[in-house]
């Protein structure tokens, strides 16, 4: 069976600054084409979640609970970096709903609710997918600044604290520096996989020697 097309980032009415799609229409549409899940993730808030799980529920679709959010820059506070999380289980919705309601209790910049860097823990991020907000989060932004080694240790960064669940993520909607940037996320994906497939070798080759020089000792004990 042919997996069908996913949405993995949809803004909602609850989206005031951009959405303009209602939860019903939107389900109807996305049931229609045969899509078998959608998540909705709009910015920094949940406040759709209900209407949508139950929208959705009863179209045969699977929700995918998630939010746009803004994580503090600490380099320019006028920009900060955008990530997109994504529920994957129990464990994750509780984080989410928690840094969520973090950002407005405490992470207030400039009339802006914002997730503050050293917020994202290893348990904070448990059950939690993120995306890396294309050209607009922070491994993006180094990218089309030409800067690969500072986007390289920030994308080390995140997988360190989400692991497999971390996903470079590609637009191409027609914005300012998206292609660019697009063509360079590719590239550093590349680039890393040949890093970790040439680490996995290495490995590889010390356990051989290892092997090696335990089978030698064996026989040098028996003899």
């Amino acid at each position: 069976m042919t997996p069908g097309f996913v949405h993995l980032h949809v803004h909602s009415e609850y989206s005031l600054v951009d959405g303009v799609a209602r939860i019903k229409p939107l389900i109807k549409a996305v049931a229609g084409q045969g899509m078998p899940a959608i998540a909705l993730t709009d910015h920094s808030n949940l406040f759709a979640l209900v209407r949508f799980y139950r929208a959705a529920i009863a179209a045969g679709v699977k929700p995918i609970a998630g939010a746009d959010v803004l994580v503090r820059n600490p380099v320019d506070a006028h920009k900060p970096d955008r990530l997109v999380l994504l529920v994957q289980n129990g464990a994750g919705y509780r984080n989410l709903t928690e840094l969520v309601s973090r950002s407005y209790r405490e992470g207030q910049r400039l009339g802006v609710p914002m997730l503050e860097p050293e917020w994202f823990t290893a348990d904070a991020c448990d059950g939690l997918i993120a995306l890396s907000g294309g050209r607009d989060g922070d491994v993006g932004r180094a990218l089309v600044a030409g800067s690969r080694p500072l986007a390289a240790q920030r994308l080390a960064h995140w997988v360190g604290l989400f692991g497999d669940r971390f996903y470079l993520q590609l637009t191409r909607t027609g914005r300012a520096f998206e292609e660019a940037c697009l063509h360079e996320t590719v590239a550093l994906a590349a680039r890393e996989r040949d890093h970790v497939q040439g680490a996995r070798h290495e490995d590889g080759r010390e356990n051989t020697r290892q092997n090696a020089r335990e089978r030698r000792r064996g026989r040098h004990q028996t003899g």
